[in-house]
């Protein structure tokens, strides 16, 4: 509840608080052990707490400067979303030479079958004026010997709320490329052990910068049941990706229903 922020006896709770781990920071200056594990385990769950709190008030912020209200979308556009991790900084800023399946964040996972984990994800700062996140993902490649690399994004709840085969995904993205690469998008939905996929190219392939790209999943194609959607994640696919580096700028994924005839 915002009204929490601006409430008397809130901020005077928030006040106390703040006295009291100031107190006990003075305090364990002065003590050469280390924290009861009990407080320890205090402090972690309210530094994720803030942690949280801070990561989602820096995405507000940054979205009023791309405001996705302003984006032009298809007729009947009913959910837009822009990934966090392109508008506020994170804890863990990179993945180097992670195992695959590790996660840079709660929405971006890494999969791949390279031996030598020849690869790098990280959060950079976008400081460009014309750019309209605070922050990109950079997929950096080097002595790359496996045969698949993916980037994975979680979609939210909002995304597969209702989410039926009358409905279309897009995907807009503008990417950078240090040398010519294929990409492709893959969309996965999952309904109870089922799991829906539908694997798009991304148009030509990526060179230079600031190469924008747009794709539609049309849901009817896909055999969805009457059941509902458990979850749903779209994995970028980088082909041949040796000795490379892939930016993605900006992403917006939106959803709208087909035309009907």
């Amino acid at each position: 509840m915002r009204h929490l922020e601006r409430n008397w006896l809130s901020r005077r709770i928030r006040r106390r608080a703040t006295l009291h781990w100031e107190a006990i920071l003075s305090s364990f200056k002065d003590d050469a052990g280390p924290l009861r594990a009990s407080t320890r385990a205090e402090a972690l769950r309210l530094h994720g707490i803030l942690g949280r709190l801070l990561h989602r008030s820096d995405a507000a912020l940054s979205a009023t400067r791309g405001s996705l209200a302003r984006m032009a979308l298809p007729a009947g556009t009913d959910w837009r979303w822009r990934p966090q991790i392109l508008q506020a900084r994170i804890d863990q800023r990179s993945l180097v030479a992670p195992a695959s399946g590790a996660w840079l964040s709660p929405e971006v996972s890494l999969h791949h079958d390279c031996p030598d984990r020849a690869v790098i994800l990280r959060q950079r700062r976008n400081r460009r004026q014309t750019d309209l996140t605070d922050y990109a993902l950079v997929l950096e490649v080097l002595g790359f010997r496996g045969n698949y690399l993916s980037c994975s994004l979680a979609l939210p709840a909002e995304a597969v709320r209702d989410l039926a085969g009358y409905h279309i995904i897009r995907l807009d993205a503008l990417l950078d490329a240090e040398r010519p690469i294929t990409l492709y998008a893959r969309l996965n939905v999952q309904q109870g052990p089922n799991t829906e996929t539908m694997l798009r190219k991304m148009d030509d392939d990526l060179q230079g910068r600031d190469a924008g790209r747009v794709i539609e999943f049309d849901l009817g194609h896909a055999e969805l049941s009457a059941r509902k959607v458990d979850k749903a994640w779209i994995d970028l696919i980088l082909e041949a990706p040796v000795m490379n580096a892939v930016t993605l700028r900006d992403i917006v994924l939106s959803r709208h229903p087909r035309a009907q005839m």
